[in-house]
């Protein structure tokens, strides 16, 4: 039984007339009348009583034309939903991250997505860096953001926001007023994040080693925005990135670095064969822009 079916005998049942069903349909009356007597023959048993003077439904034609009018509705359904992802206005679009990065552009967007997209229901999962490209990478999540992500070919890498970094120091702190640069923090101990799983935190231990200065580790987190927590505990100093920074907190200072600026900027990756969904979602996060490469 193909749709085919379903639709010439719905034509017919609407009808009550080969002749004005066949018009209907844009086919001939003998081809239609031909393939009515064929899906009867599959089901089994008569779905119209045909005279020469009327044609009308059986008990078993009035019952299936209501299952076929739901067949054919499902179906139609069916196709624009599958019209509707293959465009990126439907469907599933799971997003690795680290919870620091809603307090930038990307909660912002999130919001404004649901509202464009509302047949899309977004998923957060919240995840370490490291384990943001093993999940990537075996297809249980579709966009992953992150700062100095890795070179991988096998991925998709747009900047999705440029941002800066902040240094945060416990309220009081001797360096809490005047210019600030790197290598003013040279005897500071710091927070850092887990060098383990984040290259953004190697990253900045790269920076301080370029500023003359190996770095002082005494604790380490995964989240940026516990960074902070630690340093109103004067457990150390730490660098965030400016967005997450604006999470403000009543024992600890914020001052900006001069000199050579170091970036915390976020990267939006996902497999080349996503769905155009991610793109379109990606492209509201850079505010509109087309997702090339940067």
């Amino acid at each position: 039984m193909e749709l085919r079916h379903l639709r010439y005998f719905v034509a017919v049942a609407k009808h009550l007339s080969f002749t004005a069903a066949a018009e209907s349909l844009g086919v001939a009356q003998p081809p239609l009348s031909q393939q009515i007597r064929d899906l009867e023959a599959e089901i089994g048993t008569a779905l119209f009583e045909r005279t020469t003077r009327r044609v009308a439904l059986t008990r078993a034609g009035h019952d299936f034309h209501i299952q076929a009018i739901g067949l054919l509705e499902r179906a139609a359904e069916a196709v624009e939903r599958a019209r509707a992802i293959g465009a990126g206005t439907a469907g599933i679009i799971n997003v690795g991250l680290t919870g620091s990065m809603l307090a930038g552009p990307l909660g912002h967007a999130i919001r404004d997505f649901a509202q464009v997209y509302p047949a899309v229901d977004l998923r957060i999962h919240e995840m370490s860096p490291d384990r943001q490209i093993a999940m990537l990478k075996a297809g249980q999540t579709d966009v992953s953001f992150l700062r100095a992500p890795p070179q991988d070919a096998d991925l998709v890498r747009v900047r999705a926001w440029s941002e800066t970094v902040q240094v945060v120091l416990p309220r009081g702190h001797r360096l809490a007023r005047g210019r600030l640069r790197l290598a003013d923090l040279r005897d500071e101990r710091f927070v850092f994040l887990r060098m383990s799983d984040s290259l953004f935190a190697k990253y900045l231990w790269d920076c301080c080693v370029e500023a003359g200065f190996v770095p002082t580790i005494t604790h380490q987190a995964v989240e940026a925005a516990s960074l902070t927590s630690l340093v109103a505990s004067g457990l150390g100093i730490a660098i965030i990135p400016e967005y997450v920074a604006r999470l403000a907190h009543a024992d600890v200072v914020y001052r900006p670095l001069e000199g050579p600026r170091i970036r915390a900027d976020v990267f939006a990756l996902w497999s080349p064969a996503t769905a155009a969904l991610v793109c379109n979602f990606v492209d509201l996060v850079r505010g509109g822009r087309k997702t090339l490469a940067d």
